[in-house]
């Protein structure tokens, strides 16, 4: 590859966090097409949230499990854990906030 695109170092796991950001958006888009009523409801933090915000809340919780994961496990525990505890943490995200 030429020097301008090695810094960005594409790599699989680049890849797949760049689809799944795609496929998480695509998802949204069609749920709203399907199902346009998004009434804001109030969870368990005592906010009002609709769909997006909890996507929102959802991204930005992982980023923080996967800093915390990258820099608090131990380096013989791979990432993917941290991506299925931010799966876990999405889906609680979307039920109870």
């Amino acid at each position: 590859m030429s020097g301008a695109a090695n810094w960005m170092g594409w790599t699989l796991p680049t890849a797949m966090f760049f689809i799944a950001i795609a496929l998480i958006l695509t998802i949204m888009g069609v749920l709203q097409k399907l199902a346009p009523r998004n009434e804001p409801r109030v969870g368990m933090l005592g906010i009002a949230t609709q769909r997006g915000d909890r996507l929102f809340l959802s991204l930005l919780g992982s980023a923080f499990i996967h800093l915390a994961w990258i820099g608090l496990a131990p380096a013989s525990l791979p990432l993917w854990f941290a991506t299925l505890a931010s799966a876990v943490y999405a889906a609680l995200v979307f039920r109870f906030v």
